[in-house]
């Protein structure tokens, strides 16, 4: 076989062994181990992924078997709460018509502003998630109903040695970042996320508004690594934007159905009562009707949505909610600016940023190499969050366009379905060196 060949037929195959390292539960739903960046880069290698098949079907199939109780799957294999369905801007007819069948209106939340409302619904005793579903459509064929889909981090972190950084380049960056971000302007930056550790010495200059856990704060890996990059500043690290704002959901809380759909419609309803106009979601899950139109309506009123594409693989279907329309959908580039073999591609890919040969915050008051598009998404939410001081449809496409014009154009010329515009913010990478042992 020619050598051109072979090595294109090799490329191939480790493209088609891409995996979801970064879709573990262990970081958004604690039920499971987090594993190492090592184990899962090794699993990337060996095992094939479609879908739900290769290691996420692994993760998903574990946190199952954990939680028996509480979470459920859909037809698709997709992690659901159990027992619980989901109703958009249901009738009072549509109410009393489920009550009539034996649901419970459990809980609402709603967005005021926006005049969204979304209800949460328990299924009749012994009855399936799959039936409960089908029952509301079919009893009110005009409504909007689906499954609570659990979504979780798009992102890995490495348990291994921990890393140092350079202080001299750390400096420089600060001070660009300065420049750009004058004291007068204080930007304002959300993120829905797992917990962030915000006794982390990286965020001890830092303003962070906390929401969700019922005030009883739940700090994760995850959470306080996209936190990092987007706002942390220390004396040998510094976040892309470290004079910003940061409003950080807990969508989490250390619970197994964390992650759901209405607790991340319950953190976007906080987000809009405080008019952050950047929301950066490092999160990935299934298409969810109600998720849809709740973010679509955000848009729609000049918020702007950042969200990690995925790492399921180049041929693995959309994940959501970067596959939304109009959400800036998130790739990651190594130090190299290679594309990572695990990322997703497609028409919803608008950016690539640095998601590997990374460092940020870990949850041990210590630096850690990260990999996954998690931790690309950050980087270009910060970016946009200069251009905007409130949300503003305008201002929105106006800051996406002028970003696009800064873009480092990797693939072939224009807009490609693997780079996107191109590749934004490496110069706020911070490369991470193993710790010389003593």
């Amino acid at each position: 076989m020619p050598g051109s060949i072979h090595c294109f037929l090799t490329m191939t195959m480790m493209a088609a062994a891409a995996t979801a390292q970064v879709r573990l539960p262990a970081v958004a739903l604690p039920a499971v181990p987090l594993q190492t960046l090592p184990q899962v880069l090794d699993r990337v290698q060996s095992q094939p992924l479609d879908g739900l098949n290769g290691l996420r079907r692994l993760e998903v199939n574990r946190l199952i078997r954990a939680n028996r109780q509480v979470v459920d799957t859909d037809p698709n294999g997709e992690p659901v709460i159990r027992n619980e369905i989901l109703g958009l801007a249901a009738t009072d007819a549509a109410l009393d018509g489920a009550r009539s069948r034996g649901f419970i209106v459990d809980r609402e939340q709603t967005i005021g502003t926006m005049n969204i409302r979304l209800v949460i619904f328990k299924a009749p005793r012994g009855m399936s998630t799959n039936k409960a579903l089908r029952t509301l459509r079919d009893a009110d064929p005009a409504g909007s109903y689906d499954y609570n889909h659990i979504y979780s981090s798009s992102g890995a972190i490495s348990r291994g040695d921990r890393v140092t950084i350079d202080t001299m380049v750390t400096a420089a960056i600060l001070a660009e970042s300065a420049a750009a971000n004058p004291a007068q302007f204080r930007m304002r930056i959300g993120l829905l996320d797992t917990g962030v550790d915000m006794t982390h010495p990286v965020f001890h200059e830092s303003v962070i508004h906390p929401w969700g856990c019922d005030n009883h704060p739940v700090p994760a890996a995850h959470g306080t690594a996209v936190a990092s990059l987007l706002i942390g500043r220390g004396e040998a690290f510094h976040g892309v934007r470290p004079d910003a704002e940061l409003f950080a959901a807990d969508v989490y809380c250390g619970r197994p159905t964390g992650g759901a759909v209405d607790a991340l419609v319950s953190a976007l309803g906080w987000l809009v009562e405080e008019k952050v106009p950047v929301i950066n979601v490092s999160l990935v899950g299934p298409k969810n009707a109600m998720l849809e139109r709740v973010i679509g309506t955000l848009i729609g009123g000049g918020y702007v949505i950042v969200a990690a594409v995925g790492n399921d693989g180049p041929a693995a279907p959309p994940l959501y909610p970067a596959s939304y329309p109009k959400v800036v959908g998130v790739t990651a580039v190594d130090a190299h600016r290679r594309v990572l073999l695990e990322a997703a591609r497609g028409p919803q890919v608008m950016f690539a940023a640095p998601g590997a040969d990374v460092a940020a915050a870990t949850g041990d008051h210590a630096y850690a190499a990260v990999r996954g598009t998690s931790f690309a998404a950050p980087f270009v939410a910060a970016l946009l969050a200069s251009a905007m001081d409130a949300p503003n449809s305008a201002a929105a496409a106006a800051a996406i366009d002028a970003l696009a014009k800064t873009a480092v154009d990797l693939g072939p010329p224009g807009r490609d379905l693997t780079y996107g515009f191109g590749l934004v913010g490496a110069e706020y990478r911070i490369d991470p060196t193993p710790q010389i042992r003593r």
